[in-house]
């Protein structure tokens, strides 16, 4: 597990800001923060080779690009053991329907998000690139009506911090 970075107010602020608009430039984050736009390069170079800040993403509408149907798959994989589960992640990685993989606890080894283009599609990528895998013990598909995103991702607040 990677190890927590130590984040002042200023660092707070900039990543709430890049979290909102990562192609926000310099000046203006500076002129934001109150801070020099030298100073503010600084820290964001800072981030980035900490590991805090890990890219900038393009995010685009899944429906607009002919998938607009998405999916959570919870799947099964027995035995689960590694020289199994590394070619099956990597198969799923590959595939251009998966958007997140999930490796987690509980009855269910992966969760994998998908964007489709309809049912039929669906049921095509479940049985052709789930089920008909031999590791592959069981998919479990969930439709998503309708998803949101949440704010920004903070370090969670200290005693300190909450009575500062």
């Amino acid at each position: 597990m990677a190890e927590s970075v130590v984040l002042d107010p200023v660092d707070l602020h900039l990543l709430r800001l890049l979290q909102n608009d990562a192609r926000t430039t310099y000046r203006d984050l500076a002129a934001q923060v109150g801070v020099a736009p030298s100073t503010c390069l600084d820290r964001v170079t800072r981030l980035r080779r900490a590991g805090v800040i890990l890219g900038h993403q393009l995010r685009l509408d899944p429906a607009r690009l002919g998938r607009g149907l998405q999916a959570l798959l919870s799947v099964q994989v027995r035995p689960h053991r590694r020289e199994l589960v590394g070619p099956f992640v990597e198969r799923i990685r590959a595939l251009p329907e998966s958007r997140t993989v999930f490796h987690l606890t509980g009855p269910d080894d992966y969760l994998v998000h998908v964007a489709v283009a309809d049912m039929t599609d669906l049921q095509r990528l479940v049985l052709d690139e789930f089920t008909s895998r031999r590791e592959v013990a069981r998919v479990e598909t969930r439709l998503i009506f309708q998803q949101w995103d949440c704010g920004p991702l903070l370090p969670p607040d200290t005693p300190s911090a909450q009575s500062g």
